[in-house]
């Protein structure tokens, strides 16, 4: 049953898609894309303002954190969406076994690396992000961690991170499903639980907030988020307070995840979604991902950002993302099951 956030977050989607069903309908017969997007608008501005200003091709983005699947669904051949934007394998894995996807293909789009695309073309990765540890600069001394380690009884009441059933955190945990098994993981997810300094609470740059207080000497967060507050005034100081470390780094990896996109299976401008695609994934476009919102480019021909390249060197967790769709629900489960959000010494 869904919480009444949820049924909210999906009103509210409702609501905005159906105006933005209306001014598609009474826009001029320009050339145009419309978007139904998970990530953030401040995050794919500065591409859509680069694409229209290099095609001609007006971009219209509806954003909501929750129930954009959905609402595809319900809306079928009636719906104005384009193209759907996703910050998680996991959704674009849905949306296509949900059947509000088609198949697309282009010389641009196959030349994406494969494991970062669906075999069949219903979705493309665009940037990858690493869930890593934020810790702090003063109190943490050790180099290297793995994600088992967080579990250890040596981090008690050092642990910050938000809510166990955030899609991030659902994510990571349905990687340690892939390479642990359940049983592992819910031993995982107990010791984290134990290990945590308070319930988890905010987003991930709270949890870094709460690292610099002093409430906590290690917190998980996605690799960008530094980026983002190194930029913010009100923020850097949290930034400056803590290095970056990539667990796993010294065998199978860090675990990534992607942002990515979807051609929606009633698209009406089926060609100038395609051509925002192509732009995506193009050398300009993972240039734009990289420079301005740094993120790490999919695509190998494109480096990171100077800045991003500061913080270390990522080895990305080589399994599938398939998994990610493949057990997250468990991993949701188990996180209920160990009462995560909880909080410690409950």
């Amino acid at each position: 049953m869904k919480s009444n956030t949820a049924r909210g977050a999906l009103s509210a989607v409702i609501a905005c898609a159906a105006g933005f069903s209306l001014a598609s309908t009474a826009a001029r017969a320009e050339a145009q894309v419309n978007i139904y997007s998970y990530r953030e608008p401040a995050l794919i501005d500065p591409l859509l303002k680069a694409f229209t200003a290099k095609t001609g091709i007006k971009a219209n983005v509806v954003f909501a954190k929750d129930g954009l699947n959905e609402r595809l669904a319900a809306e079928g051949q009636n719906s104005p969406a384009d193209l759907l934007f996703t910050v998680d394998a996991g959704r674009l894995s849905e949306a296509k076994a949900a059947g509000i996807t088609q198949p697309v293909k282009s010389d641009t789009l196959t030349g994406l690396p494969a494991s970062f695309r669906d075999p069949e073309g219903h979705w493309f990765g665009l940037t990858m992000r690493s869930r890593v540890i934020y810790a702090s600069k003063d109190r943490v001394k050790q180099g290297s961690i793995t994600y088992e380690e967080l579990a250890d009884p040596k981090w008690k009441g050092k642990l910050c991170t938000r809510s166990g059933q955030h899609v991030y955190n659902t994510s990571l945990a349905a990687t340690m499903i892939a390479h642990k098994g359940e049983a592992a993981t819910e031993t995982w997810l107990k010791g984290m639980k134990d290990n945590l300094a308070r319930k988890p609470a905010g987003g991930d740059r709270e949890q870094v907030r709460d690292v610099q207080a002093g409430l906590c000497d290690i917190a998980l967060g996605n690799t960008y988020y530094m980026a983002a507050m190194q930029k913010n005034p009100e923020q850097k100081a949290w930034a400056d307070s803590v290095r970056i470390i990539f667990p796993n780094a010294g065998d199978r990896g860090s675990h990534v995840n992607i942002s990515g996109m979807a051609m929606a299976k009633n698209a009406p401008n089926k060609d100038s979604a395609l051509k925002l695609m192509d732009f995506l994934a193009s050398d300009e476009g993972q240039k734009i991902y990289a420079e301005v919102i740094n993120e790490y480019p999919v695509s190998p021909k494109v480096a990171p950002s100077e800045l991003v390249k500061s913080w270390g060197t990522l080895k990305p967790d080589q399994l599938p993302l398939d998994n990610i769709a493949k057990y997250r629900k468990k991993a949701s489960e188990l996180a209920d099951k160990v009462g995560f959000d909880a909080g410690p010494g409950t």
